[in-house]
């Protein structure tokens, strides 16, 4: 690492260990399209210049997935290193890419007021965070979620707000932490000790930065239960989402429900510790879509003909446009059509307003209940280069496309 400028220490610690640590034996190239770009740890960070802001660029073509890190026989951090990167980048006000717009936006809609909403019924000592993409894409499911935990647990909640892994991914650390903070606060005061997940991302945001609260899946919490869904005969493969690549009880509880429902799982080169990207991870697909997209090609030529299935919205909606790929969840609860492939999620901009309905319809549900929209913005937010939430036109867009389906409908 040049030492042109002062860096953060973390970073400077990382460099340090991977250019000392790497052997340059290339397991870590022959696996990721990315290093196979720029070359061996070693090289990147002995050449990692924190003042030339080419050099700062790179780490944002890097997924972040780990699997560096997971096939590397000396044990080092690689995906640490370059998520450090991303944070220096952001100290040095070199972080903000026009291509992350829509992602940050993304974000900021989950945790406006209009589309939060805690909801923790008397006693509640559990809450059910789905996080953003699959109350968008699945509204139907989140309910039937809720609904087995209730069996076991009448008074679980449930919150709907934005676990700020995009700007954790792009290195935004001091806003993360304001606002992850505020809402872990929120909810160790009103009583939470139990986070139940259904997204991976979120899993490991309340991991990381979460505390005083026990973090689980409710894929752990349904194999737990003795759930027994509607058999199937049928063979299918699994992706396992790569921010979650070292929770082996998760990747275990997944294939149980699969099993318990009468399904052959036949696993791909790539699964579990070795899992790969789905291709969004990091906001890579935003700013070298090809370079994300190989990632998709790899899971379709794994994959060879057998439907996939993951559990992580964001990973269907990047796998299905290279193989054909299902939510986790499309499979307990609509078996026959998922297997027939005539089981979608909804696409953006219905999504949103999925997410406005869904909230809704648990703010005007009745029964003893505290309820919370958020409106806390951390300080960081408002400095000279935040982006707007472009409601309006999510609204004209929710509205165009709700008319297009009506007259659509008429027509048939």
């Amino acid at each position: 690492m040049k030492q042109s400028t002062p860096v953060r220490s973390p970073l400077q610690s990382l460099c340090q260990t991977n250019i000392m640590g790497c052997t340059n034996c290339g397991k870590c190239v022959r696996e990721c399209a990315f290093l196979r770009k720029y070359g061996t740890p070693k090289k990147i960070a002995a050449e990692f210049d924190p003042a030339d802001s080419m050099s700062l660029h790179r780490a944002f073509e890097c997924n972040l997935c780990g699997l560096c890190s997971a096939v590397c026989p000396e044990k080092l951090n690689v995906d640490g290193m370059f998520l450090e990167m991303r944070r220096e980048a952001v100290d040095r006000d070199l972080g903000a890419y026009p291509e992350h717009k829509p992602l940050l936006n993304y974000e900021k809609v989950g945790t406006s007021r209009r589309f939060s909403l805690y909801r923790l019924p008397e006693g509640c000592k559990t809450i059910f965070f789905p996080g953003c993409s699959l109350p968008g894409t699945r509204p139907d499911a989140v309910h039937n979620l809720l609904a087995l935990m209730h069996q076991a647990d009448p008074t679980v909640g449930v919150v709907f707000d934005c676990c700020l892994k995009p700007s954790y991914s792009l290195g935004r650390e001091q806003y993360v932490n304001s606002m992850f903070e505020e809402m872990n606060d929120w909810l160790l005061q009103h009583g939470v000790q139990e986070v139940l997940v259904a997204c991976p991302n979120c899993q490991v945001m309340f991991e990381r930065l979460g505390h005083g609260m026990r973090v689980r899946t409710v894929w752990e919490a349904l194999a737990e239960s003795g759930l027994q869904p509607e058999r199937v005969a049928g063979t299918v493969t699994v992706h396992d989402p790569c921010v979650i690549r070292n929770s082996e009880p998760v990747h275990q509880a997944v294939r149980t429900l699969l099993e318990r429902q009468g399904l052959v799982v036949e696993e791909m080169k790539h699964a579990g510790k070795k899992t790969v990207c789905c291709g969004k991870g990091g906001g890579v697909n935003l700013l070298n879509p090809s370079l994300a997209g190989e990632w998709g090609e790899l899971r379709k030529k794994e994959a060879d003909g057998r439907r996939v299935i993951t559990y992580c919205a964001g990973c269907v909606q990047a796998l299905e446009q290279h193989t054909p790929t299902n939510h986790l969840v499309d499979l307990l609860f609509a078996p026959a059509q998922t297997l027939a492939g005539k089981k979608k999620g909804a696409k953006a901009p219905i999504t949103y307003l999925n997410r406005l309905r869904l909230k809704m319809s648990f703010k005007k549900k009745k029964g003893n209940a505290v309820l919370r929209e958020r409106s806390f913005v951390a300080q960081q937010a408002l400095k000279k280069r935040r982006w707007k939430i472009p409601f309006t036109q999510i609204i004209c867009g929710i509205a165009a496309a709700a008319a297009g389906m009506h007259w659509l409908s008429l027509w048939r």
